[in-house]
């Protein structure tokens, strides 16, 4: 895999909250699949499988990744009374330094303008857009009006709704590439600056991939 100064083509994996099964056939997929780089929003832990397997999956395919809400309240000891938490003493301490020493934000450069990837909305990890959000909703989002009116990104990588999404507000277009949690409609996306297209892949719950939407991306 080729990470070149101006990303053309990423592969972009939501929430994987210990999926390590979904997490390992969209590595697989995105490893042959022609990418200047893979991204991970973050919120690794609290789900049903190992989290140290997300863990060494991510390191092992060098993918670049943010932490989430939940690494932070695995890190601190809060809400561990979650369904599915992870509790600090069940993962390796390579896990552990692993998730203490993620950023909460990364940039690139795109063909098309600069990325920003993160878990909810810049340093706000609670934040973020869904589909159906509009009037009020949106003009209530600081996190959002935040980024707008720093006008420093033309993209915003991102996660922690669950919902897939590709959403442009003004100059700044939002792809949130979903979950790969097994009840939230699992998915993964491929983002192509170039051709100006974000493709979702759906994955079925026995290891297989289908094609699904692909959501145009404003590059003018």
């Amino acid at each position: 895999m080729n990470c070149e100064e101006h990303l053309q083509r990423i592969g972009a994996i939501g929430d994987i909250h210990a999926e390590d099964h979904n997490l390992h056939t969209a590595l697989e997929f995105l490893g042959n699949s022609n990418l200047d780089l893979i991204v991970a929003v973050g919120d690794i832990v609290d789900g049903p499988g190992s989290v140290d397997r997300c863990c060494q999956l991510l390191r092992s395919h060098n993918v670049a990744t943010v932490i989430g809400n939940h690494e932070r309240w695995l890190i601190a000891g809060q809400m561990r009374d979650l369904p599915d938490a992870t509790s600090s003493d069940e993962i390796s301490s390579e896990s552990r330094a692993f998730l203490a020493t993620l950023p909460r934000t990364r940039e690139y450069e795109t063909v098309a303008g600069r990325l920003l990837l993160c878990h909810g909305l810049g340093e706000d990890d609670m934040a973020g857009v869904r589909p159906e959000d509009y009037g009020y909703a949106l003009e209530s989002n600081l996190a959002l009006l935040r980024l707008m009116l720093e006008a420093k990104y033309r993209f915003v990588v991102n996660g922690h709704t669950h919902h897939r999404m590709v959403r442009s507000f003004g100059h700044l277009t939002i792809i949130n590439a979903g979950t790969l949690y097994h009840e939230h409609q699992p998915c993964f996306t491929i983002a192509d600056f170039s051709a100006g297209t974000a493709q979702y892949f759906d994955l079925d719950g026995g290891g297989n991939i289908v094609e699904g939407e692909i959501k145009r991306l404003s590059i003018d």
